[in-house]
């Protein structure tokens, strides 16, 4: 590739990663957060330092560190160290990145199952805001149920594209 190619390519990828970290910053991300975990997902390293990020996003460290730590609390990231490295490095699981954060999801989702049953337990009889919280209990358990049996039939999915992914792939 020229250095053409390749800064024509930095310009598409930083414009993508506004493009989705906008719409991740409509879903509720921190802006500096969305605009990391964009460029994460779309550029092609498999680990990056907090320098390398902020580089790479061209904004300072200082913005990194703090945008860091809600995805790797919400598990869209994950911080590890090299043996006999100084500087943390953030990844996202390539091996199924979707399929790993909504599994890591999982654990909050019964905790709020626990705290809502709590709750409506507490305030109980027919009240409104208890049936409610009633309610949304039935909802997150909905939920909890139904997610073993969509990340059984993503598995399933997902190993088939990555077949045709790597089809693809020898055929260009």
């Amino acid at each position: 590739m020229s250095d053409l190619q390749d800064d024509e390519y930095r310009e598409k990828l930083l414009q993508f990663v506004e493009k989705l970290a906008m719409l991740l910053t409509e879903a509720g991300l921190p802006r500096m957060a969305a605009r990391v975990f964009a460029y994460v997902l779309a550029e092609d390293s498999d680990k990056y330092t907090a320098k390398e990020l902020a580089d790479g996003l061209r904004v300072s460290p200082a913005a990194i560190s703090g945008a860091v730590r809600p995805l790797v609390q919400g598990g869209m990231l994950t911080r590890g160290r090299d043996p006999g490295e100084r500087a943390d490095h953030y990844r996202v699981d390539d091996s199924d990145v979707w399929g790993t954060i909504i599994s890591q999801r999982r654990p909050m989702l019964r905790r709020y199952i626990d705290v809502l049953s709590e709750g409506a337990r507490d305030l109980g009889g027919d009240r409104r805001g208890s049936r409610r919280l009633r309610e949304t209990v039935e909802f997150y358990r909905f939920l909890d149920e139904d997610l073993t049996e969509t990340m059984k039939r993503w598995k399933e999915r997902r190993a088939e594209w990555v077949e045709e992914e790597e089809r693809r792939i020898k055929e260009s």
